[in-house]
């Protein structure tokens, strides 16, 4: 990986709520010579602006990628530091090494890189809010084919967040293979099904 003076990676996560699916997270350098209107924080965005604002983010962009931690790491390790694994991944699967990477939250993975953790930084940072748009559209999108494979629990809706047509269905079906088994209303659903 090529490091460029001057090039900012910003990170962000989708998906760290939901009782179902990996996490999501996204890296992107954008373009200073190819400014993209609009970008926001994702959750303050239409889905049909996150959209169209993902195929900007895509075609424009230096660099980009969106990486995954599994259902099973974040049983594993925990959320945080599934997330922090699926935002490691994300900067290392860029094509060019930025000089310094802007995350969303309060801290930052353990790496070796130049990195700055920013508390809103999604609506705050550009690089941060398209990293948001392209997580929250990747994770959407599996989350729709998810639906189809495991119909009955409303995913395609939802998304695996904890609303209250979720965890009816979880209460009725019991978890599919793709709910977090260490997520409190999951556990729960696993100890009234065996009990």
């Amino acid at each position: 990986m090529t490091q460029l003076q001057g090039l900012v990676a910003g990170v962000d996560e989708a998906g760290r709520g939901p009782l179902a699916g990996p996490v999501a997270a996204a890296a992107v350098i954008l373009d200073p010579a190819r400014p993209i209107v609009g970008i926001n924080d994702s959750k303050k965005l239409t889905a049909a602006r996150r959209e169209r604002l993902e195929i900007a983010i895509r075609d424009g962009a230096l660099a980009y990628a969106v990486a995954w931690a599994s259902v099973e790491e974040i049983d594993r390790l925990n959320i945080l530091h599934a997330t922090m694994l699926a935002m490691r991944r994300a900067v290392e699967a860029l094509s060019v090494r930025p000089s310094q990477v802007l995350v969303d939250g309060n801290r930052c993975p353990d790496w070796d890189m130049d990195s700055r953790a920013i508390v809103g930084g999604d609506a705050s940072v550009m690089e941060i809010g398209a990293a948001s748009i392209l997580a929250k559209v990747a994770r959407d999108r599996l989350l729709v084919r998810l639906d189809r494979d495991f119909p009955g629990y409303g995913f395609a809706v939802h998304k695996g967040y904890p609303t209250p047509a979720h965890l009816d269905a979880l209460r009725r079906l019991g978890p599919c293979p793709h709910h977090r088994r260490s997520f409190g209303p999951v556990r729960r659903s696993l100890a009234e099904s065996s009990g």
